[in-house]
């Protein structure tokens, strides 16, 4: 199976090079894998570069898990992971990734000075 970088979700997703965004569609036609860190990663592009909202990004995140052709690593733990953001909103994607992979690895509590993440189960704030 081939495999994806951020860029190429990025064109996937925010559609805003016609040329790209073809040769991506094209790309992933035949199945393309998502690592955890070009997810994290395309995230924080629409979030700090394209300024999607919160609810935007569920949308995307969605959007991506439904997707016919992609396969994203361990997709029950970004599910999981979106469960959380979804919620609260106030949290970054890539802190409820981050505690869902130490989570399914048997690795918590998840330590950290972030107040509105150590509110969720599995992190003991320092």
């Amino acid at each position: 199976m081939l495999a994806v970088d951020t860029n190429v979700l990025v064109r996937l997703l925010a559609r805003d090079d016609v040329k790209q965004a073809a040769a991506a569609d094209q790309f992933v036609a035949k199945g393309a894998w998502v690592s955890h860190l070009v997810l994290a990663e395309t995230v924080w592009v629409l979030e700090s570069v394209y300024e999607r909202t919160a609810v935007q990004l569920v949308a995307a995140l969605e959007l991506l898990l439904a997707h016919e052709s992609l396969v994203l690593q361990d997709a029950d733990t970004v599910r999981a992971a979106l469960a959380h953001f979804r919620a609260k909103k106030a949290l970054g994607f890539s802190d409820c990734l981050v505690l869902e992979i130490a989570r399914k690895a048997g690795h918590l509590p998840l330590g950290t000075f972030d107040k509105a993440l150590s509110k969720l189960s599995g992190v003991q704030k320092l």
